[in-house]
């Protein structure tokens, strides 16, 4: 099973001892590895995204920064790239856990967590 979440990040560099870069902003993919439905960290998409987006940008932000250890312009969400076997045991993980997103299907979960940002390889 293969998937990750996919950002881009615009972060700067911001060096010392008078050097300067040019640009100093650049523009980058980012992937986080999704964690296999039911271990931990498998609800990184519950409680990091909205309808598609981050839901709270601000902290994504300080996360990516923490992250990468750069300070951090923007981080905008693009999809989960999954192939179909991670895609199908997410998709039976969250049915069997429908209580902890407060929803009636598994449709509904990713439609209200993913919006329409998913990409299944087969």
């Amino acid at each position: 099973m293969d998937a990750q979440y996919v950002f881009a990040v615009r972060f700067r560099l911001d060096p010392d001892y008078e050097v300067r870069v040019d640009p100093q902003v650049f523009e980058t993919r980012m992937e986080r590895v999704a964690a296999e439905p039911g271990e931990p960290g498998w609800l990184f998409f519950r409680d990091n995204l909205w309808r598609g987006d981050i839901g709270d940008h601000d902290h994504f932000r300080e996360l990516t920064k923490d992250a990468l250890g750069v300070p951090v312009d923007a981080v905008e969400y693009r999809a989960l790239e999954t192939d179909r076997e991670y895609y199908d045991a997410l998709k039976e993980e969250i049915s069997a856990h429908l209580d902890l997103f407060k929803a009636d299907s598994t449709p509904e979960v990713l439609n209200k967590y993913l919006g329409s940002s998913v990409e299944v390889e087969d």
